[in-house]
């Protein structure tokens, strides 16, 4: 059994917990939290789950480290954080352990990283003989390893389309949804994650792999932004109430240019309710969450994933997808040689030993 850390338990914290509980080769050692009001708390109290896991929360950083676990699914946001995030990661690896973690965005493709991003890592994992891999949340595996997989089925690729389409009324973050994506403010407001290069900071580097991997080089970046009002006010369960004439609805690309044209692209379709921007790609069921992956070519090959988690939640759903790629690669990347690794190196593998399986 591999002793597992999870540190943080918001979004993608409660799936990680879940996710190491469930999985035959780990074993939940520590639960890390930020938020006083968290510490002793049981980790299966603070994932949802039933019963006592027996493990209590603790703010402890260096006492847990300490400890020498193998393995740290890192879960803190690492959004408007990222140096913090980066040097906890860090912290981690120079400790031994295998980190798996969503939040250090430049190193999705850590070819192409800055050197400021990638050079601490290296010199980590040489001081402490860890490994790190970075997989997205929102989720990875639909912005690499599907896409790369459906494009070997075609005859002809003239283009490939990662599609988030997503009701964020659902996800359970409201700072992030109003502040950092905008969603209810002014439409003069200019949210963060929408400025320009700030997609291409946070989505490049999963195109840059994926271009990798298809053996073409990007001429270059560019990034595509729609805005959208809302006509009603309107009312949601989880973040209020938002304002008629606010924005309501985002539509972005992120695209890899290769010959002058768009040939890799990463758009999300965001909206806080469904009656704004209904003219854009919606789910095909008319639910609140989708991802798509669109190879156009011959033939067109059209897949489309709908994930749900802690009550019919998608956007909770496609958290536990994202959590599950990264912490179903812990035994593997434990077994491998410490080291830097992107989707390209991490196989995505069976649910070996976990078909049918409940957790103990």
């Amino acid at each position: 059994m591999i002793p597992t850390v999870v540190w943080g338990t918001g979004n993608v914290g409660r799936a990680a917990i879940r996710a190491v509980e469930a999985h035959p080769a780990l074993r939940l050692a520590a639960v890390l939290v930020h938020d006083p009001a968290k510490v002793g708390r049981d980790a299966g109290e603070l994932a949802g789950v039933e019963g006592v896991l027996g493990v209590a929360a603790t703010d402890d950083v260096e006492a847990v480290l300490a400890s020498g676990p193998r393995a740290v699914v890192y879960a803190a946001s690492g959004d408007i954080r990222p140096d913090e995030a980066l040097a906890d990661a860090c912290r981690a690896v120079r400790a031994g352990a295998v980190v798996v973690t969503p939040a250090l965005y430049p190193l999705y493709d850590h070819i192409s990283a800055p050197p400021e991003w990638r050079d601490p890592v290296l010199a980590a994992v040489a001081e402490g003989g860890g490994s790190l891999f970075v997989s997205g949340v929102d989720p990875g595996w639909g912005n690499d390893v599907l896409p790369l997989l459906i494009s070997g089925l075609g005859t002809t690729v003239d283009a490939i389309r990662c599609q988030e389409i997503f009701d964020y009324s659902t996800y359970e973050q409201e700072e992030s949804v109003r502040y950092l994506i905008g969603m209810g403010q002014p439409m003069e407001y200019e949210p963060l994650m929408l400025a320009p290069s700030i997609p291409t900071m946070v989505w490049g580097g999963q195109l840059r792999l994926m271009a990798r991997a298809l053996g073409v080089e990007l001429d270059d970046v560019r990034e595509t932004l729609e805005r959208r009002p809302l006509d009603a006010t309107v009312s949601t369960r989880t973040m209020g109430t938002f304002e008629a004439g606010t924005q309501g609805a985002v539509r972005f690309e992120v695209q890899g240019i290769v010959g002058g044209e768009p040939r890799i692209v990463i758009e999300h379709v965001t909206r806080i309710h469904p009656s704004c921007a209904p003219d854009w790609p919606s789910p095909p069921d008319g639910g609140d969450g989708a991802h798509r992956v669109v190879i156009e070519g011959r033939p067109r090959i059209e897949v489309t994933v709908e994930a749900t988690d802690e009550g019919e939640n998608r956007s909770a759903g496609g958290n536990a997808t994202a959590v599950g790629r990264l912490v179903n690669a812990v035994d593997w990347l434990a077994a491998a040689e410490p080291g830097l690794y992107d989707a390209l190196d991490v196989p995505l593998r069976p649910a070996v030993g976990r078909l049918g399986r409940k957790p103990q």
